[in-house]
């Protein structure tokens, strides 16, 4: 009767170690599969590309490490914004005609998404130092709105050609990228056309996001 060859412990060791990284790549697979799959369906397989309204950013652009002061005089970081999809517009605070339509085009935009707008957060950066006029205060009433340096600002979004910061909209994901800006100059048919976009991205997130951060 033969001996059994001795256990090396080295070898069951270096076993045990593998074992245990294989589990943790499963679980992290698991956990970023539906996360993964949501943009895959929504950048590369949609079959609708043409349809697409917003032009979509490649490669996204994350939320700058970039302190913003409230109204109120309360400082917050861009980057705390994460966790809701951000529909973002960009002006002086003196907010010309363009810069009021927009911010009642957002309200609109969020309003119309019926049970789904709690996962859209309306944003207002200001670029300048000009304070804002006390008549819009009802109008930016569950509004983030946050005032920015300007040049700090241009280094995160981009008009598009011959156009302005402010007059776009731009939209951000959960996960604080920058994806997507709609044509400048929005009016009531584009405004339409940017909502079916938003709605495209809030189902295409359905699986992983949720109102609240």
């Amino acid at each position: 009767m033969h001996a059994l060859p001795p256990l090396h412990g080295g070898d069951a060791g270096a076993q045990r170690t593998r074992v245990g990284r294989w589990k943790m790549l499963l679980v992290f697979l698991i956990c970023a599969a539906p996360v993964a799959a949501s943009y895959l369906a929504y950048y590369v397989i949609r079959p609708d590309t043409r349809s697409v309204f917003g032009t979509l950013i490649d490669p996204q652009r994350p939320l700058p490490d970039l302190q913003g002061i409230a109204p109120d005089g309360a400082q917050q970081n861009l980057r705390a914004l994460k966790g809701q999809w951000l529909l973002v517009t960009v002006s002086g605070g003196a907010c010309d005609a363009n810069c009021q339509g927009y911010l009642y085009m957002q309200r609109q935009l969020r309003e119309s998404l019926g049970r789904e707008k709690d996962r859209l957060d309306r944003v207002w950066l200001i670029n300048d130092d000009v304070a804002i006029a006390p008549e819009l205060m009802p109008a930016l009433k569950d509004a983030v709105v946050l005032r920015v340096p300007n040049a700090e600002l241009v280094a995160w979004l981009a008009p598009d050609k011959a156009h302005g910061l402010a007059e776009h909209l731009y939209l951000v994901d959960p996960l604080g990228n920058w994806m997507m800006r709609f044509p400048a100059m929005l009016d009531l048919e584009g405004a339409a056309k940017a909502k079916r976009d938003i709605g495209r991205v809030l189902r295409a997130s359905a699986s992983w996001d949720q109102a609240g951060r």
